[in-house]
């Protein structure tokens, strides 16, 4: 599907906003790849009462898009059309609730696993192991380190795109591997997390095993956008992109991480068109390695623009599964 083009004098058309909103917005450095082009307009609603109101006066043929910590994301070279919608200050709150936690959307993964921690709430450890913000860990059903979010998550409030807002239960999402299922145009407000009672010392030693696996484990220090495929069913798919050679591939100014393959990395000058593309070359790859198709966990946005650098060269020679590259 093609994306939709940008919309010349966007902003001065739109609803009243009590948050703030910004034409020809940067989103690069909002995204851990440190990539991308702009928003056509970006707007920071001060609160869910804000975004409802505005939303509901938005003309429903305004493309919309979410983004939130951009972790696990990359925005195209020629950036998004429409209004893009950042959730900040107001949709980051966090407080104990019994035996759980409620959380704004915008709070932070690892936030919110230290004030349960602080709490004496265990179960929600995991989430120190994730990249990201609590809304977009809901809306893939993030998970790492043996929990995901279908296992904690009780409710989620939303404001839907016509304005309307709405707490539906968990259950409600269909929650699968990677995915849930929320209505069209949907934004994710704040949410129940459901937690019990444990020893501190055992919660911190868990989120202190989780943090040293990530660092031994992950590329954690470069400009990265967390796992890039899916996990097939039974499957690793680093194992998978380890058999096809792809550890050190490059393609313009992005690399296939040494230390996790499953890793993306902006060496310094990569654009979006570089990782996406340095991504889809792994893919085919490991297809005509494996025959197994990888799927994209990292979301990908936004209008392409221009043509990705030729790949240069992959970490080693693969001849055993019918693919040669040439060392450099």
């Amino acid at each position: 599907m093609m994306a939709a083009p940008h919309i010349p004098g966007l902003v001065g058309s739109l609803p009243k906003l009590r948050g703030r909103s910004q034409a020809d917005a940067p989103l690069a450095p909002f995204t851990w790849f440190r990539a991308g082009g702009p928003a056509d307009v970006l707007i920071r609603p001060a609160d869910t009462n804000d975004l409802a109101a505005f939303l509901g006066a938005l003309p429903h043929d305004v493309p919309v898009h979410v983004i939130g910590a951009c972790s696990n994301l990359i925005v195209r070279d020629g950036g998004l059309p429409g209004v893009t919608i950042r959730l900040a200050r107001g949709f980051s709150t966090i407080a104990q609730d019994g035996d759980g936690m409620i959380a704004g959307a915008a709070a932070l993964d690892v936030t919110v696993s230290e004030h349960a921690a602080a709490s004496g709430l265990t179960g929600l450890e995991f989430l120190s192991g994730i990249p990201g913000s609590i809304g977009g860990a809901v809306a893939m059903n993030a998970g790492a380190y043996g929990g995901d979010m279908a296992a904690v998550l009780d409710w989620v409030e939303i404001v839907t795109r016509t304005g309307d807002q709405r707490r539906l239960a968990a259950a409600r999402l269909a929650l699968a591997y990677r995915h849930a299922t929320m209505p069209a145009g949907a934004v994710v407000t704040r949410v129940r997390l459901r937690g019990m009672p444990g020893a501190s010392g055992l919660i911190g030693a868990r989120m202190a095993d989780i943090k040293a696996a990530r660092e031994a484990s992950q590329p954690i220090r470069s400009r990265t956008g967390g796992s890039t495929f899916r996990n097939p069913d039974g499957m690793k798919a680093w194992e998978l992109i380890e058999t096809a050679g792809c550890r050190g591939l490059t393609r313009g100014g992005a690399m296939v991480s040494e230390k996790h393959c499953n890793f993306l990395i902006n060496t310094g000058n990569a654009t979006a068109a570089d990782i996406e593309g340095l991504g889809e070359e792994v893919r085919r790859r490991v297809f005509a390695a494996t025959g197994i198709r990888l799927d994209w966990e990292i979301r990908r946005v936004g209008i392409p623009a221009g043509k990705p650098e030729v790949v240069a060269h992959c970490a080693r020679d693969v001849v055993a599964h019918g693919v040669r590259e040439i060392m450099p």
